[in-house]
């Protein structure tokens, strides 16, 4: 088993996040991780990180935006969960306020109904209360706010 060598060229290093940020949009916090894990010296990481956000490869608030509405067309995740994936990712409260105005009222409460109708069929046999409470259990997990889950899953279900 080798030792890994260590980055020290700075040219090399910012050649290597301007690979990694090509790709996908990232935030500053997965560049700087990937940077550490790929061996560049520490002395260097935030000077490339800066070099990479004067370059546009690196932009926190584009990264948001991409982010948070892949999440929620793709995965259908609530802003609850959004919130917190971006936060665990270290974007900045204003980057996370903008991530999340991308998603339209709208489709986020049609996306929920959906939600919730599909997990209401899928329970069918079971009593109301309980399809109810499966249902609104299955949307909060996905992390949509609890008061909106019941509003409109009292508008899904018939008296």
């Amino acid at each position: 088993m080798c030792a890994k060598s260590l980055i020290t060229d700075r040219k090399i290093a910012l050649e290597k996040g301007a690979r990694y940020c090509a790709y996908q949009e990232r935030s500053q916090q997965e560049v700087r991780n990937k940077l550490y894990e790929i061996g560049v010296v520490s002395s260097l990481v935030e000077e490339v990180i800066a070099e990479l956000i004067q370059q546009d490869f690196i932009n926190e608030e584009r990264f948001a935006r991409a982010w948070a509405g892949g999440k929620f067309r793709v995965k259908g995740w609530g802003r609850i969960k959004i919130r917190n994936g971006l936060q665990q990712k270290r974007v900045s409260d204003y980057c996370i306020l903008k991530g999340l105005a991308e998603i339209d009222e709208s489709d986020y409460q049609e996306k929920l109904r959906e939600i919730l109708r599909s997990k209401l069929s899928a329970s069918e046999s079971d009593p109301t209360f309980v399809r109810n409470r499966k249902a609104a259990r299955h949307a909060i997990s996905r992390g949509y706010e609890p008061p909106l889950v019941w509003e409109l899953l009292r508008d899904i279900m018939p008296e």
